[in-house]
Protein backbone atom coordinates (compact mmCIF):
# COMPACT_ATOMS: atom_id res chain seq x y z
CA UNK A 1 0.00 0.00 0.00
CA UNK A 2 1.38 3.37 -1.03
CA UNK A 3 0.42 6.78 0.32
CA UNK A 4 1.00 9.91 -1.77
CA UNK A 5 2.24 12.86 0.31
CA UNK A 6 1.00 16.01 -1.42
CA UNK A 7 0.99 19.71 -0.61
CA UNK A 8 1.90 23.24 -1.60
CA UNK A 9 5.50 24.48 -1.54
CA UNK A 10 6.83 25.43 1.92
CA UNK A 11 4.26 23.31 3.78
CA UNK A 12 6.94 21.13 5.43
CA UNK A 13 6.56 18.05 3.24
CA UNK A 14 10.27 17.18 3.05
CA UNK A 15 10.65 17.44 6.81
CA UNK A 16 7.49 15.42 7.33
CA UNK A 17 8.67 12.75 4.90
CA UNK A 18 11.97 12.46 6.76
CA UNK A 19 10.21 12.20 10.12
CA UNK A 20 7.93 9.47 8.80
CA UNK A 21 10.51 7.41 6.93
CA UNK A 22 13.94 8.42 8.21
CA UNK A 23 14.92 9.19 4.61
CA UNK A 24 16.42 12.65 4.35
CA UNK A 25 15.92 14.74 1.23
CA UNK A 26 19.29 16.36 0.66
CA UNK A 27 19.47 19.54 -1.46
CA UNK A 28 20.52 18.82 -5.03
CA UNK A 29 20.02 15.05 -4.77
CA UNK A 30 16.39 15.00 -5.90
CA UNK A 31 14.99 16.95 -8.81
CA UNK A 32 11.87 18.89 -7.91
CA UNK A 33 9.81 16.98 -10.47
CA UNK A 34 10.82 13.56 -9.10
CA UNK A 35 9.02 11.51 -6.48
CA UNK A 36 10.82 9.82 -3.59
CA UNK A 37 9.62 6.74 -1.72
CA UNK A 38 10.29 5.66 1.85
CA UNK A 39 8.93 3.23 4.44
CA UNK A 40 7.16 4.41 7.57
CA UNK A 41 6.93 1.88 10.44
CA UNK A 42 3.64 1.92 12.35
CA UNK A 43 4.54 2.06 16.03
CA UNK A 44 2.23 -0.54 17.53
CA UNK A 45 2.09 -0.88 21.31
CA UNK A 46 0.94 -4.50 20.96
CA UNK A 47 4.17 -5.36 19.13
CA UNK A 48 6.15 -3.79 21.96
CA UNK A 49 4.23 -5.80 24.57
CA UNK A 50 4.69 -9.06 22.64
CA UNK A 51 8.39 -8.33 22.24
CA UNK A 52 8.59 -7.87 25.99
CA UNK A 53 7.08 -11.33 26.51
CA UNK A 54 9.09 -13.27 23.88
CA UNK A 55 12.38 -11.31 23.95
CA UNK A 56 12.93 -11.98 20.21
CA UNK A 57 16.10 -11.40 18.27
CA UNK A 58 14.14 -9.21 15.85
CA UNK A 59 11.02 -7.03 16.07
CA UNK A 60 9.14 -5.94 12.96
CA UNK A 61 6.30 -3.40 12.83
CA UNK A 62 3.72 -3.08 10.07
CA UNK A 63 4.62 -0.41 7.52
CA UNK A 64 3.22 2.23 5.22
CA UNK A 65 5.00 3.15 1.98
CA UNK A 66 5.12 6.96 1.70
CA UNK A 67 5.67 8.63 -1.68
CA UNK A 68 6.91 12.22 -1.49
CA UNK A 69 5.39 13.77 -4.62
CA UNK A 70 6.51 17.01 -6.32
CA UNK A 71 4.85 20.21 -5.08
CA UNK A 72 1.43 21.28 -6.26
CA UNK A 73 2.39 24.79 -7.30
CA UNK A 74 -0.62 27.16 -7.32
CA UNK A 75 1.30 29.70 -9.38
CA UNK A 76 1.86 27.26 -12.23
CA UNK A 77 -0.70 27.22 -15.04
CA UNK A 78 -1.22 23.48 -14.61
CA UNK A 79 -0.36 23.43 -10.87
CA UNK A 80 2.96 21.82 -11.69
CA UNK A 81 1.38 18.54 -12.78
CA UNK A 82 4.55 16.50 -12.14
CA UNK A 83 2.83 15.29 -8.95
CA UNK A 84 -0.16 13.86 -10.80
CA UNK A 85 1.07 10.57 -12.24
CA UNK A 86 2.92 9.72 -9.03
CA UNK A 87 -0.25 10.27 -7.00
CA UNK A 88 -2.34 8.14 -9.37
CA UNK A 89 -0.09 5.14 -8.68
CA UNK A 90 -0.78 5.35 -4.94
CA UNK A 91 -3.60 3.85 -2.90
CA UNK A 92 -4.27 6.90 -0.77
CA UNK A 93 -3.55 10.63 -0.60
CA UNK A 94 -2.25 12.52 2.43
CA UNK A 95 -2.33 16.31 2.08
CA UNK A 96 0.05 18.23 4.33
CA UNK A 97 -1.49 21.65 4.91
CA UNK A 98 0.45 24.53 6.39
CA UNK A 99 -1.10 26.20 9.42
CA UNK A 100 2.09 27.43 11.06
CA UNK A 101 3.26 31.02 10.74
CA UNK A 102 6.88 32.01 10.14
CA UNK A 103 8.45 35.24 9.02
CA UNK A 104 11.40 33.29 7.59
CA UNK A 105 9.38 30.82 5.49
CA UNK A 106 7.31 32.35 2.70
CA UNK A 107 3.89 31.08 1.62
CA UNK A 108 3.44 30.78 -2.18
CA UNK A 109 0.08 32.54 -2.00
CA UNK A 110 1.32 35.33 0.25
CA UNK A 111 -0.48 34.40 3.47
CA UNK A 112 -1.26 31.39 5.65
CA UNK A 113 -4.86 30.27 5.20
CA UNK A 114 -5.37 26.55 5.83
CA UNK A 115 -9.01 26.44 4.68
CA UNK A 116 -8.15 28.15 1.39
CA UNK A 117 -5.22 25.80 0.80
CA UNK A 118 -7.28 22.70 1.55
CA UNK A 119 -9.98 23.84 -0.88
CA UNK A 120 -7.36 24.56 -3.54
CA UNK A 121 -5.74 21.15 -3.12
CA UNK A 122 -9.06 19.29 -3.31
CA UNK A 123 -9.98 21.34 -6.37
CA UNK A 124 -6.70 20.41 -8.09
CA UNK A 125 -7.31 16.67 -7.84
CA UNK A 126 -10.96 17.13 -8.88
CA UNK A 127 -9.94 19.10 -11.97
CA UNK A 128 -7.32 16.51 -12.88
CA UNK A 129 -9.93 13.76 -12.67
CA UNK A 130 -12.56 15.70 -14.61
CA UNK A 131 -10.04 16.28 -17.41
CA UNK A 132 -9.28 12.57 -17.56
CA UNK A 133 -12.98 11.65 -17.46
CA UNK A 134 -13.77 14.06 -20.30
CA UNK A 135 -11.01 12.59 -22.47
CA UNK A 136 -12.16 9.06 -21.77
CA UNK A 137 -15.80 9.90 -22.53
CA UNK A 138 -14.76 11.50 -25.83
CA UNK A 139 -12.87 8.35 -26.77
CA UNK A 140 -15.82 6.13 -25.87
CA UNK A 141 -18.10 8.32 -27.99
CA UNK A 142 -15.82 7.84 -31.01
CA UNK A 143 -15.60 4.10 -30.47
CA UNK A 144 -19.41 3.86 -30.32
CA UNK A 145 -19.54 4.50 -34.05
CA UNK A 146 -17.90 1.15 -34.76
CA UNK A 147 -20.06 -0.71 -32.23
CA UNK A 148 -20.10 -0.66 -28.46
CA UNK A 149 -19.44 -3.55 -26.10
CA UNK A 150 -21.11 -4.08 -22.69
CA UNK A 151 -17.91 -3.15 -20.83
CA UNK A 152 -17.90 0.29 -22.45
CA UNK A 153 -21.56 0.79 -21.60
CA UNK A 154 -20.78 0.14 -17.92
CA UNK A 155 -17.69 2.37 -18.01
CA UNK A 156 -19.51 5.28 -19.63
CA UNK A 157 -22.40 5.05 -17.18
CA UNK A 158 -20.01 4.99 -14.21
CA UNK A 159 -17.90 7.89 -15.51
CA UNK A 160 -20.97 10.06 -16.01
CA UNK A 161 -22.09 9.24 -12.47
CA UNK A 162 -18.69 10.23 -11.04
CA UNK A 163 -18.45 13.34 -13.23
CA UNK A 164 -21.78 14.71 -12.02
CA UNK A 165 -20.87 14.23 -8.36
CA UNK A 166 -17.32 15.59 -8.62
CA UNK A 167 -18.48 18.70 -10.49
CA UNK A 168 -20.89 19.38 -7.64
CA UNK A 169 -18.95 18.36 -4.53
CA UNK A 170 -15.27 18.10 -5.64
CA UNK A 171 -15.11 14.50 -4.36
CA UNK A 172 -16.79 11.12 -4.79
CA UNK A 173 -17.43 8.48 -2.09
CA UNK A 174 -16.14 5.24 -3.68
CA UNK A 175 -18.25 3.08 -1.35
CA UNK A 176 -21.32 4.16 -3.32
CA UNK A 177 -20.05 2.24 -6.36
CA UNK A 178 -20.60 -1.47 -6.83
CA UNK A 179 -17.79 -3.89 -7.68
CA UNK A 180 -18.73 -3.97 -11.37
CA UNK A 181 -18.71 -0.16 -11.53
CA UNK A 182 -15.35 0.07 -9.77
CA UNK A 183 -13.84 -2.57 -12.04
CA UNK A 184 -15.01 -0.69 -15.13
CA UNK A 185 -12.96 2.43 -14.28
CA UNK A 186 -10.15 0.83 -12.24
CA UNK A 187 -7.46 1.46 -14.87
CA UNK A 188 -7.99 5.25 -14.69
CA UNK A 189 -6.76 5.47 -11.06
CA UNK A 190 -9.04 8.43 -10.32
CA UNK A 191 -7.76 10.53 -7.42
CA UNK A 192 -11.22 11.51 -6.18
CA UNK A 193 -11.96 7.85 -5.46
CA UNK A 194 -8.91 7.39 -3.25
CA UNK A 195 -9.11 7.79 0.55
CA UNK A 196 -7.98 11.23 1.68
CA UNK A 197 -6.42 12.36 4.95
CA UNK A 198 -5.44 15.93 5.84
CA UNK A 199 -2.50 16.64 8.17
CA UNK A 200 -2.33 20.23 9.42
CA UNK A 201 1.20 21.37 10.24
CA UNK A 202 0.74 23.84 13.12
CA UNK A 203 2.88 26.00 15.43
CA UNK A 204 4.36 24.24 18.46
CA UNK A 205 2.41 26.31 21.00
CA UNK A 206 -0.97 25.60 19.41
CA UNK A 207 -0.77 21.81 19.03
CA UNK A 208 -2.90 20.84 22.03
CA UNK A 209 -5.30 23.77 21.52
CA UNK A 210 -6.36 22.79 18.02
CA UNK A 211 -9.93 21.43 17.82
CA UNK A 212 -10.59 18.26 15.81
CA UNK A 213 -11.50 19.39 12.30
CA UNK A 214 -13.18 16.25 10.93
CA UNK A 215 -12.72 12.48 10.76
CA UNK A 216 -10.25 12.76 7.88
CA UNK A 217 -8.01 15.31 9.59
CA UNK A 218 -5.38 15.46 12.29
CA UNK A 219 -3.03 18.09 13.67
CA UNK A 220 0.75 17.72 13.86
CA UNK A 221 3.75 19.94 14.41
CA UNK A 222 6.86 18.99 12.46
CA UNK A 223 8.99 21.04 14.88
CA UNK A 224 7.67 19.08 17.86
CA UNK A 225 7.99 15.77 16.02
CA UNK A 226 11.69 16.52 15.48
CA UNK A 227 12.08 17.08 19.22
CA UNK A 228 10.18 13.86 20.05
CA UNK A 229 12.45 11.81 17.77
CA UNK A 230 15.48 12.87 19.80
CA UNK A 231 14.02 11.52 23.08
CA UNK A 232 14.09 8.02 24.55
CA UNK A 233 10.81 6.15 25.14
CA UNK A 234 10.33 7.24 28.76
CA UNK A 235 11.13 10.91 28.15
CA UNK A 236 8.93 10.87 25.05
CA UNK A 237 5.85 9.87 27.05
CA UNK A 238 6.51 12.59 29.63
CA UNK A 239 6.96 15.18 26.88
CA UNK A 240 3.73 14.15 25.13
CA UNK A 241 1.82 14.34 28.41
CA UNK A 242 3.17 17.85 29.05
CA UNK A 243 1.98 18.84 25.58
CA UNK A 244 -1.50 17.52 26.33
CA UNK A 245 -1.51 14.83 23.61
CA UNK A 246 -1.61 11.03 23.98
CA UNK A 247 0.68 10.05 21.09
CA UNK A 248 2.96 11.61 18.50
CA UNK A 249 1.48 13.08 15.34
CA UNK A 250 3.43 10.59 13.23
CA UNK A 251 1.95 7.63 15.09
CA UNK A 252 -1.55 9.10 14.81
CA UNK A 253 -1.12 9.74 11.10
CA UNK A 254 0.18 6.25 10.40
CA UNK A 255 -2.74 4.71 12.28
CA UNK A 256 -5.22 6.98 10.48
CA UNK A 257 -3.77 5.91 7.12
CA UNK A 258 -3.96 2.26 8.17
CA UNK A 259 -7.60 2.57 9.23
CA UNK A 260 -8.62 4.59 6.17
CA UNK A 261 -7.25 1.91 3.87
CA UNK A 262 -9.30 -0.74 5.68
CA UNK A 263 -6.22 -2.50 7.02
CA UNK A 264 -5.45 -4.30 10.26
CA UNK A 265 -2.66 -6.37 11.81
CA UNK A 266 -2.18 -9.93 12.91
CA UNK A 267 0.97 -11.18 14.62
CA UNK A 268 3.47 -14.02 14.51
CA UNK A 269 5.58 -14.55 17.62
CA UNK A 270 8.57 -16.53 18.80
CA UNK A 271 12.15 -16.22 20.07
CA UNK A 272 13.43 -15.40 16.57
CA UNK A 273 10.94 -12.68 15.66
CA UNK A 274 7.82 -10.84 16.77
CA UNK A 275 6.15 -9.36 13.72
CA UNK A 276 3.03 -7.46 12.69
CA UNK A 277 1.56 -8.42 9.31
CA UNK A 278 -0.80 -6.24 7.30
CA UNK A 279 -4.06 -7.58 5.86
CA UNK A 280 -7.38 -6.12 4.80
CA UNK A 281 -10.23 -6.31 7.28
CA UNK A 282 -12.33 -9.37 6.43
CA UNK A 283 -9.39 -11.49 5.21
CA UNK A 284 -9.61 -15.23 5.83
CA UNK A 285 -6.97 -17.38 7.50
CA UNK A 286 -5.52 -18.69 4.20
CA UNK A 287 -5.28 -15.12 2.85
CA UNK A 288 -3.42 -14.07 5.98
CA UNK A 289 -1.12 -17.08 5.63
CA UNK A 290 -0.36 -15.97 2.07
CA UNK A 291 1.03 -12.69 3.40
CA UNK A 292 3.80 -14.70 5.03
CA UNK A 293 4.43 -16.97 2.05
CA UNK A 294 2.40 -18.15 -0.92
CA UNK A 295 3.30 -21.77 -0.13
CA UNK A 296 1.63 -21.47 3.28
CA UNK A 297 -1.60 -20.27 1.66
CA UNK A 298 -1.43 -22.96 -1.03
CA UNK A 299 -0.87 -25.77 1.47
CA UNK A 300 -3.03 -24.33 4.27
CA UNK A 301 -4.37 -26.94 6.72
CA UNK A 302 -5.46 -24.92 9.75
CA UNK A 303 -4.60 -21.87 11.87
CA UNK A 304 -3.81 -21.91 15.57
CA UNK A 305 -5.15 -18.64 16.98
CA UNK A 306 -4.35 -16.99 20.28
CA UNK A 307 -6.13 -13.78 21.21
CA UNK A 308 -3.78 -10.95 22.15
CA UNK A 309 -5.57 -10.17 25.43
CA UNK A 310 -5.48 -13.86 26.45
CA UNK A 311 -1.73 -14.06 25.87
CA UNK A 312 -1.00 -10.86 27.78
CA UNK A 313 -3.19 -11.98 30.68
CA UNK A 314 -1.56 -15.43 30.81
CA UNK A 315 1.97 -14.07 30.45
CA UNK A 316 3.30 -16.71 28.07
CA UNK A 317 2.32 -18.89 25.13
CA UNK A 318 2.66 -22.04 27.27
CA UNK A 319 0.32 -20.61 29.89
CA UNK A 320 -2.34 -19.77 27.29
CA UNK A 321 -2.20 -23.31 25.91
CA UNK A 322 -2.41 -24.74 29.43
CA UNK A 323 -5.60 -22.71 29.96
CA UNK A 324 -7.09 -24.21 26.79
CA UNK A 325 -7.43 -20.84 25.08
CA UNK A 326 -5.71 -21.75 21.81
CA UNK A 327 -8.30 -21.94 19.03
CA UNK A 328 -8.00 -24.17 15.96
CA UNK A 329 -9.57 -22.55 12.89
CA UNK A 330 -10.15 -23.70 9.32
CA UNK A 331 -10.20 -22.07 5.91
CA UNK A 332 -13.36 -20.03 6.54
CA UNK A 333 -12.09 -18.29 9.65
CA UNK A 334 -11.95 -14.49 9.31
CA UNK A 335 -8.85 -13.09 10.99
CA UNK A 336 -9.54 -10.53 13.71
CA UNK A 337 -7.40 -7.50 14.46
CA UNK A 338 -4.70 -8.52 16.93
CA UNK A 339 -4.90 -12.28 16.38
CA UNK A 340 -1.66 -14.15 17.07
CA UNK A 341 -1.41 -16.81 14.39
CA UNK A 342 0.50 -20.01 13.77
CA UNK A 343 -0.31 -21.65 10.45
CA UNK A 344 -0.14 -25.38 9.74
CA UNK A 345 0.43 -26.26 6.10
CA UNK A 346 1.66 -28.96 3.78
CA UNK A 347 3.00 -28.52 0.23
Amino acid sequence: MKVALLGLPQSGKKTFFFLLTGRKVSPGVRKEEEALEGIAPIRDQRVDVLAGIFKPEKTKYAENAIVLCPDIDPKSADAGRAWLENARKCDMICFLIREFSSAEIYHPLGSVDANRDRNNLETEIAIADLEMIEKRLERIAKEKKSGQNPAQVEEEKTLLKIKEKVEKDMHFPPDTLGKQELDSIKSLNLLTLKPLVFAYNVNEDSLAKQPKKDDRSLVISCRIEEEIMALNKEDRQIYLKDLGVSSSGLDRLNQTIYDSLGLMSFYTVGPDEVRAWTIRKGATAPEAAGKIHSDIERGFIRAEIIKYDDLVAAGSEAAVKAQGKTQLKGRDYVIQDGDICHFRFNV
